[in-house]
C-alpha cells in the first residue's frame, strides 16, 4: 500500500529522532570515555611521574633548598666511599646475574627439554623464594654462614660482605630467572630439533645449533632482570652486606641516617640510571623475542634419555635440596631457643610484642595494606588496559596512560619510596594528607608493582575481538555494559591472578616502603629488618616465616579460586 506524504514525513522525522539519539548516545559515551582516560592520566602523572620528577629535583638543592645545579653531583664523584660503593653495586650484581643465569638457564632446560621425573615438585620448590621478602634468604644465610654459622667452618669463616651479598641474591633471584627462561624454551619449535636430528646432529650439536640460539633472548632478558633486581636490593646487603656498602644502603643511610635528603636525592638518580637502561634493553629484547615467534610453532616433547634425564635430576634435586635447606633453617631457627648453643624449641621469638618492633600490629598492618593493594591496583590495572586497547579513539591519550602504566618497571622500590617522600611531604602539596597514613603505603605499593599486572591483563583483554565492542555499539549497548559482561569475564581468572601478585608483592616488599611508614603504619617487613638491625635476629627470623606462609597461604586460595573460576567460566575456551 503506498504510503502517503504526511506518512513518508513522519517516518522521516522518527528515523532523524532515532539516528539523533544514538549519536547523542555515542557522544556521550566519547566524553565519558575521555573523561576516564584524562583521570587516568592525571592520576600516572601525580603517582608515578611527579614524585620521580621531585627526585630528580631535589638533587639539584642542597640542604637549605637552595639551587646548586650539579655541585652535588659533583661531590658525590669526589667522594670516594661512595664512588666504590657504586662501582661494588654494578660488579656484584653482574657477577649475582651471571651465576643465577646461567643456574637457572640449565634448571629450565631440564624442566622443559627432558622427561627426568618430578618436574612438578622440582618447579615448585624453585618458586618457594618468591613468597618471602629477600631478608628471609639473607637471615637464612646468616644462620648458616654467619658467626655462629652451623656451616661456617667450612667455608674457614663468616660470609658477611660481598660473598654475602652475592650468595642471598643469587637464592632470592633465581626463580625470577627461572620463570623467565622457562617461557623462553617452552617456545622453541619442536620442528627446528626434528630437522637438526634429521640431518644427524648429535645432542650436544642441537644445543648449540638450534636450542642455544632459539633461546638467547630469554638469557638476556634473564640477565638483565636479575640484574636490576640485585642493584636495586635493599634487604640481602642490609642483612649480610656488613662494611660492603652498595647503592641501596647508601641511598637508605643518606636519608635515614643522616636526613642528607640532597645526597639521598643523587644517590637514588644514579641508582636509576641502570635500571631506566635495563628497562629499554629489556623492551627491545622482549620485542625481538615476539617476533622470532611463529604461529605454526610445535610445542616440544622430550623423549626419554636414561644418562641425561639422570644428570639434569641429580642437578634439579640438588639445588631443591639448597631452597629447601635454606627456607629450613630459617623456619627451625624462629622456633630454637638460642641459636647455636640451645637447640630446644620455643614460640617465645613470635612473641613479637616482645621484640619492640611493632609487634603483632605491623603484622596486622601489612595485611590491611595487602588487602588494599590487591583491591585498588586490580581494579586499576583492569580499568588501564580496557582503555589502553579496547576503545578506537582517544589514541594520544591512551598511549599516554599505557607509557605510565608501564614505567614503574624503570623505577627502584628506593628512588620510588624516596620520590613519595620528597613530593607529597612537600608544603602546599595537594595531597599532603596522605602522607604517613596507611593511604599512601597502598597507592606507592600499587605504583611500585603496577607495570606486570596491567601487561598482565592487557594480554587478556586482547584475546577478546574487537567485534564485540562493534556488535555493542550497533545494538546501543553502552560500552560499561559491554565491560562488565564481556571483557570482565573473560578476564577474571586473569585479574584474580593479578590479585594474589599484588598481595604476594606487598606483604614482602621492603625497598618501596622503608622510607614512608610511620609507627603506626609500620610493615611486617619492615619490623624483620627493624628487628634485624637491633640484633633480634631470632625474631626477625619468625616474622619472616610468617610472612612467608600467610603469603604461601594467599598465593594458594587465589590459585584455587583462579582454578574454580576456569573450570565454571571459561568452558567456551574449550569448544
Amino acid at each position: 500500500m503506498a504510503t502517503t506524504p504526511a506518512q513518508r514525513s513522519e517516518g522521516s522525522r522518527v528515523t532523524t529522532a532515532g539516528a539523533g539519539g544514538v549519536l547523542a548516545r555515542l557522544l556521550s559515551e566519547e566524553v565519558l570515555q575521555s573523561l576516564i582516560a584524562l583521570a587516568l592520566l592525571a592520576a600516572g602523572l601525580w603517582f608515578v611521574l611527579l614524585p620521580v620528577a621531585a627526585l630528580l629535583a631535589r638533587s639539584l638543592y642542597d640542604a637549605e633548598g637552595h639551587f646548586v645545579g650539579l655541585a652535588n653531583f659533583r661531590a658525590y664523584l669526589q667522594t670516594p666511599a661512595l664512588i666504590e660503593a657504586a662501582l661494588r653495586s654494578v660488579r656484584l650484581s653482574l657477577l649475582a646475574a651471571t651465576i643465577t643465569t646461567l643456574a637457572a638457564y640449565l634448571y629450565a632446560y631440564a624442566l622443559t627439554m627432558s622427561a627426568m621425573p618430578h618436574k612438578r615438585f622440582f618447579h615448585a620448590v624453585a618458586l618457594l623464594p618468591l613468597l618471602a621478602p629477600s631478608l628471609l634468604m639473607a637471615i637464612s644465610v646468616v644462620y648458616l654462614f654467619g658467626q655462629q654459622g652451623w656451616l661456617t667452618a667450612w667455608i674457614g669463616g663468616p660470609i658477611y660482605g660481598e660473598a654475602g651479598i652475592v650468595l642471598g641474591s643469587v637464592l632470592w633471584t633465581f626463580p625470577h630467572a627461572l620463570l623467565i627462561m622457562v617461557a623462553s624454551l617452552t617456545t622453541i619449535d619442536a620442528r627446528l630439533i626434528e630437522a637438526a636430528r634429521l640431518l644427524g646432529a648429535g645432542p650436544w650439536r642441537v644445543f648449540r645449533t638450534v636450542t642455544l640460539p632459539a633461546s638467547r633472548y630469554g638469557l638476556l632478558m634473564a640477565f638483565v632482570a636479575v640484574f636490576v633486581l640485585v642493584i636495586t636490593d635493599f634487604g640481602v646487603p642490609k642483612v649480610i652486606g656488613g662494611q660492603a656498602h652498595v647503592l641501596a644502603t647508601d641511598l637508605y643511610k643518606q636519608v635515614i641516617g643522616q636526613q642528607n635528603f640532597a645526597m639521598g636525592a643523587v644517590v637514588g638518580t644514579v641508582l636509576l640510571l641502570p635500571a631506566l637502561v635495563a628497562f629499554l634493553v629489556e623492551r627491545r629484547l622482549r620485542a625481538r623475542q615476539t617476533a622470532a615467534l611463529s604461529v605454526r610453532a610445535v610445542v616440544y616433547q622430550p623423549e626419554p634419555a636414561r644418562w641425561r634425564d639422570g644428570l639434569l635430576w641429580l642437578y634439579c634435586a640438588s639445588v631443591a635440596l639448597v631452597f629447601l635447606v635454606v627456607i629450613g633453617t630459617a623456619v627451625f631457627a624462629s622456633f630454637v631457643k638460642l641459636w647455636p648453643y640451645d637447640l630446644s624449641l620455643t614460640l617465645k621469638h613470635y612473641d613479637f610484642d616482645y621484640a619492640h618492633a611493632g609487634g603483632w600490629e605491623s603484622y596486622a598492618n601489612s595485611l590491611r595494606m595487602a588487602l588494599g593493594t590487591a583491591v585498588v591496583g586490580t581494579a586499576l590495572a583492569l580499568l588501564t588496559a580496557w582503555l589502553v586497547d579496547r576503545p578506537r579513539r582517544w589514541r594520544v591519550l591512551r598511549d599516554g596512560v599505557n607509557l605510565l602504566a608501564t614505567l614503574p618497571l624503570a623505577v627502584p622500590g628506593l628512588a620510588l619510596g624516596l620520590g613519595y617522600i620528597l613530593f607529597f611531604n612537600s608544603p602546599g602539596q595537594l595531597f599532603s594528607a596522605l602522607y604517613g597514613t596507611m593511604t599512601l603505603l597502598v597507592l606507592c605499593t600499587v605504583v611500585h608493582f603496577f607495570s606486570v599486572p596491567h601487561l598482565t591483563l592487557l594480554a587478556a583483554m586482547r584475546q577478546l575481538d574487537r567485534e564485540f565492542e562493534a556488535t555493542a555499539e550497533s545494538l546501543g549497548v553502552p560500552f560499561w555494559t559491554t565491560l562488565w559482561r564481556v571483557n570482565l569475564p573473560v578476564c577474571l581468572p586473569a585479574a584474580l591472578q593479578v590479585a594474589g601478585f599484588f598481595f604476594v608483592n606487598a606483604m614482602t616488599t621492603v625497598s618501596a616502603v622503608v622510607f614512608l611508614y610511620t609507627p603506626h603504619t609500620q610493615l611486617a617487613s619492615v619490623a624483620v629488618l627493624n628487628m634485624d638491625d637491633a640484633g633480634d635476629i631470632a625474631p626477625a627470623a619468625a616474622m619472616a616465616v610468617l610472612i612467608f606462609v600467610t603469603a604461601a597461604l594467599a598465593r594458594g586460595l587465589f590459585g584455587f579460586a583462579q582454578g574454580w573460576l576456569l573450570m565454571r567460566t571459561q568452558r567456551w575456551r574449550q569448544r
